[in-house]
C-alpha cells in the first residue's frame, strides 16, 4: 500500500493585485543630477536591511558585495515574469531601483579636467541582503531552477534560501559562535595586538571581526 506526503496548506496565503515583478527606471527622477564619490564603503561588510522574508517563502540571498545595473535587474524581471503564473504566484523586489550614480569620461579624451560626467546608475547591494523573494502556493521545486538561473548572472554571488533555510543558516552561526572551542578567536587576537596586526587591519576589519574583507564574505570565521 502506498502512503502519499499530505500537500502543504495554502490556505493563508494572499496573493497582492499585482503579481508580477515591477519595472524599475533606468535613471532615478531627480531635478538636479549630482554627482558622487565612488564610496565602495557601500557594498562593504553585512547588510542591516532586508535580512528576513517579508512576504515570500523563497527568494535569493547575496553572499557578497556588488553593484546591481539595470541590465541584471531588467534580466531577474524578464526571467521570473515570463515562468511565473500570476494565479498562483508572486514576487516582489527587496531592493530600491537604480539611484547610485557612476561617472565615466569618453573615450580617448586625456585624463584631467574634473570629475567625468554621469554614465549610468547603480544599486549597491551588500552581503546578506535578500535581493527578491517569490511566494503564493507554490514549492521550491516549482522555482528552483528559475531563481538558480538567476542567481549565477547576478554579479555577486547569490544562492536560492527559503524562509526555513535562512532560519537554519542564522541559528547554526549562532551556535557556532556559542560553542567554538578555539581560544584564539579574531576577536581574540585582535583585541592583544598580537605581532602587531592592527596596523594591517582596516576599522572595518576589527568591527566585523574579520567575517568580510572588502565585498567578500567568509563563512567559515567566527
Amino acid at each position: 500500500m502506498r502512503t502519499y506526503e499530505i500537500p502543504p496548506d495554502f490556505s493563508d496565503v494572499e496573493l497582492p493585485e499585482k503579481p508580477k515583478l515591477k519595472f524599475m527606471e533606468k535613471v532615478p527622477n531627480l531635478k538636479q543630477a549630482k554627482k558622487e564619490m565612488k564610496r565602495l564603503r557601500d557594498i562593504q561588510g553585512p547588510s542591516r536591511t532586508a535580512t528576513k522574508f517579508s512576504q515570500g517563502q523563497y527568494g535569493i540571498l547575496a553572499l557578497g558585495g556588488g553593484f546591481l545595473h539595470w541590465g541584471h535587474i531588467e534580466m531577474m524581471r524578464l526571467t521570473i515574469n515570463r515562468s511565473i503564473d500570476p494565479c498562483s504566484m508572486f514576487a516582489v523586489w527587496r531592493f530600491q531601483p537604480p539611484h547610485k550614480p557612476i561617472t565615466r569620461k569618453s573615450l580617448g579624451q586625456r585624463m584631467g579636467g574634473g570629475k567625468g560626467a554621469i554614465d549610468h546608475y547603480v544599486t549597491p547591494i551588500k552581503c546578506g541582503r535578500l535581493v527578491l523573494e517569490m511566494g503564493g502556493q507554490l514549492e521550491l521545486v516549482q522555482v528552483e531552477a528559475m531563481l538558480k538561473q538567476v542567481a549565477k548572472k547576478l554579479p555577486f554571488p547569490a544562492k536560492v534560501v527559503s524562509r526555513e533555510s535562512l532560519a537554519l543558516m542564522y541559528k547554526e552561526h549562532a551556535e557556532r559562535v556559542s560553542n567554538n572551542q578555539n581560544p584564539w578567536s579574531f576577536q581574540k587576537i585582535v583585541r592583544s595586538n598580537m605581532l602587531g596586526i592592527r596596523k594591517v587591519l582596516s576599522p572595518l576589519d576589527v568591527h566585523n571581526h574579520g567575517r568580510y574583507t572588502g565585498k567578500f564574505f567568509d563563512p567559515s570565521r567566527v
